[in-house]
């Protein structure tokens, strides 16, 4: 048995460890034109050991043949081609992918290809581009039909051109004359200006377009005169800080207005400069180049440019160097930038409404000098655009507007943008000082701009005890949110509910407290109060230090409720009574039913009763009230010395101002005697 499982243990090993193959999807093939039949199809990346074998049927069904991918170490492991003879035009092809490893093979779908809707042909061959005697604006393009196109099949054309200076293609499509014509006349070009053009074709039913042929460069035909241009040339400037001698260096930028027409080939310019209060300090510069590097003093500047070629001269434009402490004015409030699907486009917002012209200039943000500028004025919009494919992706721009009113240039609104964003190339250096007890300072240098390839959005700070558990700035973070996050919805619902039913939320946070002052103990008759109140329930063990104290009795469930009498009435009928009256019912009288505590004396007109720290008032008519408010065991002499202690105590005592309620010192179950050292005469009388 042992040994079975011996022999089979490396079986089921294999077994678990084969890999199941993935089935070839994605089929596409290409027949490029009397060169070869190819075919791809995924997933690119397989695992070892793993071949594919390609099977097809030509010559509309009737004979098949296959090729054959290399081993795991192939380069091209999903790609295999068919070389002629058998490639033809027009055939139906039936190919289907067969993978194979040690543990299996498994088959594509089956796919069909007719040849003339996948037929690739190569570009064709440009090899004049020249204007024609006589007919301005426009150049004529020759060139050579591909040799590898069907020679029976109508070919389209697309052809590209842009000027020289310029970065955007413009297209046009056309399709092959009858004749085989291969000469196209491209019009509506400018002046004199040279052009660049390229060629693609593309065989009449096929879906796959040739590669672009080699670029052929040429040029219009020059016009008869010099027309100048109502917008004459764009011209802007850049501002340095001044130096230390006081000359303030000036970037002069010039170029041929947006929509301005173009009708030669420009040979030269010429750029006058002066203060703007003394002209006869005015310099002239002639160059063949686009900008003029200028040092100017701290006062204001005039520069005009003008364009000529051997015709004649262009337009006057004009520009004001302002004085280097004069204040620009502002007015862009608020600027942003999106993305749309081929070009950013960056919009601004301003409140005055006079200003209609506005300049754009943009360039990367370098770690040195930026030495690509560009430049672009806009009129009749609050909004520029520029296609993505100008700027370069994982770069970032700095992107300016400047208003322009008259002569006058305003404060600029810079902005960021990024085409395209990616990791950062490299992470931040990071150094760790002020090492403490319990802290710890960590400083890092920013990553250089030209390798952030993107905004730094934030900071991730990872650190651990040797041989400890990572952590992070953002785990932290998410803790704290968590909990605060949880304390804020328990809160969110209390808040609520006390708002919706403030007097159960009050009831809950803050219980009602009985109030001593609406209860009528002295309300109860002497002889219920005794039935109540059974005295001799009281504990009599007692010690020296607690002889002044009543103990717990155990009490009637219902005694609270029997309790609660109105001590307001008492009050307001004892203080009608007489004096005289007062000290009657006080010694037993018969007549009158309300009952006061034995120890309270009479207190003069004006002023306020104090009540002694008595718990409970035993009322009673019999001769021993007193012995009531004793504990029982008590000794006749230590009665007696209570009795004479109390006595101690004057009338003037008790009688003061403002005296406490002594029922706000008492619960219902305990109840405190203290007896006074000297009892009033009363008292004595009644002993």
């Amino acid at each position: 048995m042992w040994a079975w499982t011996l022999w089979m243990l490396p079986l089921l090993c294999k077994f678990s460890l084969a890999v199941l193959l993935a089935k070839p999807e994605n089929i596409s093939c290409i027949f490029y034109y009397e060169r070869n039949f190819t075919c791809t199809w995924s997933p690119e990346k397989e695992a070892s050991d793993t071949w594919y074998t390609v099977k097809r049927t030509y010559c509309f069904g009737r004979k098949s043949d296959h090729c054959t991918t290399g081993n795991s170490t192939s380069t091209a492991r999903t790609s295999c081609s068919f070389y002629p003879p058998p490639i033809t035009i027009p055939d139906n092809y039936t190919i289907q992918v067969e993978a194979q490893n040690a543990d299996g093979i498994i088959k594509s779908d089956i796919t069909q290809w007719r040849l003339d809707t996948i037929v690739k042909t190569e570009p064709p061959e440009i090899y004049s581009v020249k204007p024609v005697l006589g007919i301005k604006r426009m150049v004529q393009i020759k060139w050579k039909r591909p040799v590898l196109a069907p020679k029976s099949t109508t070919l389209k054309y697309r052809l590209r051109f842009r000027t020289v200076n310029s970065a955007g293609w413009m297209e046009v499509n056309f399709k092959e004359g009858s004749n085989g014509d291969t000469t196209y006349n491209l019009t509506g070009l400018q002046a004199f200006t040279e052009y660049v053009v390229a060629l693609q074709c593309v065989a009449e039913e096929s879906v796959f377009w040739s590669g672009w042929s080699q670029e052929k460069m040429g040029t219009t035909e020059e016009e008869g005169k010099l027309v100048p241009s109502p917008h004459g040339l764009d011209l802007w400037r850049v501002l340095r800080p001044a130096m230390v001698d006081g000359r303030r260096p000036v970037q002069l930028l010039w170029k041929k207005a947006r929509g301005a027409p173009v009708l030669e080939k420009t040979l030269g310019y010429n750029i006058q400069y002066f203060p703007e209060n003394n002209t006869n300090l005015t310099k002239t510069v002639n160059t063949t180049n686009q900008q003029l590097d200028l040092y100017l003093g701290g006062e204001t500047y005039w520069v005009s440019v003008i364009s000529y070629n051997s015709l004649g001269e262009s337009s006057l434009a004009t520009l004001r160097i302002p004085a280097i402490d004069e204040k620009p004015f502002q007015c862009i409030e608020a600027m942003h930038s999106c993305l749309t699907q081929d070009q950013l486009v960056v919009e601004w917002q301003s409140s005055a409404s006079e200003v209609d012209t506005w300049m754009v200039e943009w360039f990367p943000v370098l770690d040195s000098e930026p030495s690509i500028f560009s430049w672009e004025s806009v009129s009749g919009a609050r909004n520029w655009t520029i296609q993505q494919d100008e700027l370069k992706p994982f770069w970032c721009y700095n992107i300016s507007v400047y208003p322009m009113l008259q002569d006058q240039v305003g404060e600029p609104y810079s902005i960021q943008a990024y085409v395209k964003e990616g990791i950062p190339s490299v992470g931040p250096v990071s150094k760790v000082e002020n090492i403490g007890v319990k802290t710890v300072t960590i400083t890092w240098k920013e990553i250089p701009t030209s390798r952030r390839n993107g905004f730094i959005s934030n900071y991730t700070i990872f650190y651990q005890a040797e041989d400890g558990k990572e952590f992070c700035v953002f785990e932290i973070f998410l803790i704290t949110s968590l909990v605060g996050g949880s304390l804020l919805i328990l809160i969110i619902p209390t808040v609520a509910y006390g708002l919706k039913k403030p007097n159960k939320l009050k009831h809950l946070c803050w219980p009602d407290v009985p109030n001593p002052a609406e209860s009528s103990i002295a309300m109860w008759r002497g002889d219920n109060f005794e039935d109540k109140l059974n005295v001799k329930e009281f504990d009599d063990s007692v010690n020296m230090e607690e002889e002044r104290i009543l103990k717990p009795c155990s009490v009637p469930s219902d005694l609270i409720d029997k309790l609660v009498v109105d001590f307001e009435n008492f009050l307001e009928e004892f203080s009608t009574e007489e004096p005289g009256k007062g000290q009657e019912n006080i010694l037993g009288g018969e007549k009158n039913e309300y009952v006061t505590s034995p120890y309270r004396p009479y207190c003069p007109t004006g002023k306020h009763f104090k009540e002694l720290p008595l718990a409970t008032e035993i009322p009673s008519r019999k001769s021993q009230y007193l012995s009531s408010g004793v504990p029982e065991g008590t000794s006749s002499e230590d009665k007696e010395q209570l009795l004479s202690s109390a006595s101690s105590l004057g009338l003037d005592h008790l009688c003061e101002e403002g005296a406490p309620n002594p029922y706000l010192k008492n619960s219902v179950t305990t109840r405190e005697f203290l007896v006074p050292e000297k009892l009033p005469d009363q008292t004595k009388r009644e002993v």
